[in-house]
């Protein structure tokens, strides 16, 4: 689990560190320019995070049939899984500058919203290279070759800081473009990790002799109807997870810059330490997924479990920090005494959450494994939107207990997700175990 797990845990951290460095480097221009990058990202990420989501069922599709040893299917799902990121990438573009157009009525203070738009504009053009890059990396890591991800992401966040540094403040004799700078760097950033990846899968199917370069480029419609509709569900989850710290980081925009900076922080530092667990849920797709092309219930089992208490000591250790460091954390992004305040109070509320946060991140992947996308989907919606953010939103606005209110109520809904997908990853590994006896 481990020799699958870090290097994709190192990739999903590098592609965590490339928002949190952003922050980083625009934060010397202010709170409104974190705000503007950080609700940027964040709305540009719930959108795109749908097509990434469909393209999640490579997961189980590749996995299973590499289990099988079933070669030539495993290409034949590449091929469709690269195609799926092209039909995909045009309507989620389309969508997101429709709403750029409209981002007024989501009642952003006037300062961020004013940064926020322009950069929003320029990242939403690297939807097609983001979808690409995704598609190529399921197909890597569910065959179990993940070294070259792990590269990918960690030379992709050297462009980006080099590509910040020179842009935002106008170093090299570049202009100085501002929060449009992080604008144009994590395009290029993005551009970079699909054509790595592309060149990684080269070298991998010329070094295996696997017979990639035979496959057939034929477009199969029922074929890509089963991954869009198997995908569909994980589509839904992700967006609806994403997509509820999307609408927090909305509500929090309505509040002062200082609230929304803190939140933005302290939201960043909680998506880096969720990247251990979201890891672990992929090596654990690709183990449960192996496991089931091989007919071994036993052995889906383990690879389960084993990802679900990695993922929970991980997840021990951030909650710690986070309650016994806060100030150190947040003065690496910002010595705005009033954002560090809040802060360390929003950091207390994530370190509650962190163990249940893991905990529904590394199931959801191992229920991938065994091809369940919906049950995840499902509850997603009721934990997250039918009670925590409602209940979120009623102590922020209504009891006015401010941000700290609504990080209570997303605390309170991955709780409930995270103990419901643990009775569901139980009764459906029984089952498994049953029906292969």
């Amino acid at each position: 689990m481990l020799a699958l797990a870090v290097p994709v845990v190192v990739a999903e951290m590098g592609w965590v560190a490339m928002g949190t460095v952003d922050i980083l480097m625009v934060g010397s221009l202010g709170p409104e320019a974190i705000g503007a990058v950080g609700v940027g990202s964040m709305l540009f990420i719930a959108l795109a995070v749908f097509g990434v989501g469909v393209l999640l069922a490579l997961d189980t599709f590749i996995a299973q049939a590499f289990g099988a040893g079933q070669l030539d299917e495993c290409h034949r799902w590449l091929v469709h899984g690269v195609v799926m990121s092209l039909v995909l990438a045009a309507p989620l573009t389309g969508v997101a500058l429709i709403g750029i157009a409209n981002l007024d009525l989501w009642g952003f203070d006037p300062t961020v919203l004013r940064l926020t738009a322009p950069y929003l504009r320029l990242i939403t053009w690297s939807a097609w290279p983001l979808l690409l890059y995704v598609a190529l990396r399921r197909y890597l890591q569910a065959m179990g070759v993940v070294t070259p991800i792990m590269v990918t992401l960690l030379t992709a966040n050297l462009i980006n800081v080099a590509a910040n540094w020179i842009l935002i403040h106008g170093n090299l004799g570049a202009p100085a473009l501002g929060v449009n700078g992080a604008g144009w760097a994590t395009c290029a950033s993005r551009v970079y990790m699909a054509a790595m990846l592309l060149g990684a899968v080269a070298r991998h199917d010329a070094r295996t002799g696997h017979g990639l370069r035979r496959a057939s480029w034929a477009i199969e419609r029922a074929r890509l109807a089963k991954l869009f509709w198997l995908g569909l569900p994980a589509a839904c989850q992700v967006t609806l997870e994403v997509g509820v710290f999307s609408a927090a980081t909305a509500l929090a925009g309505r509040l002062a810059p200082v609230a929304l900076a803190a939140h933005q922080i302290t939201l960043n530092m909680a998506s880096f330490t969720f990247m251990v667990p979201l890891g672990m849920a992929s090596a654990a797709a690709v183990r449960v997924g192996h496991a089931v092309g091989r007919r071994d219930a036993d052995d889906a089992g383990r690879a389960g479990w084993t990802a679900v208490i990695l993922g929970l000591l991980f997840m021990a250790v951030s909650a710690t920090a986070f309650l016994l460091i806060p100030r150190v954390l947040m003065g690496f992004f910002t010595t705005d005494p009033a954002v560090v305040a809040t802060g360390v109070t929003l950091l207390a509320v994530a370190a509650a959450f962190q163990l249940f946060d893991g905990l529904q991140g590394v199931l959801t992947g191992a229920l991938r494994g065994l091809g369940d996308t919906r049950t995840p989907m499902l509850w997603n919606l009721a934990g997250h939107w039918a009670f925590g953010l409602p209940l979120g939103y009623t102590i922020c606005f209504i009891w006015a207990r401010g941000v700290v209110g609504l990080w209570i109520g997303l605390s309170a809904g991955l709780i409930v997700v995270s103990l419901v997908l643990l009775a569901v990853w139980r009764k459906r590994i029984a089952r498994l175990r049953a029906d292969l006896a």
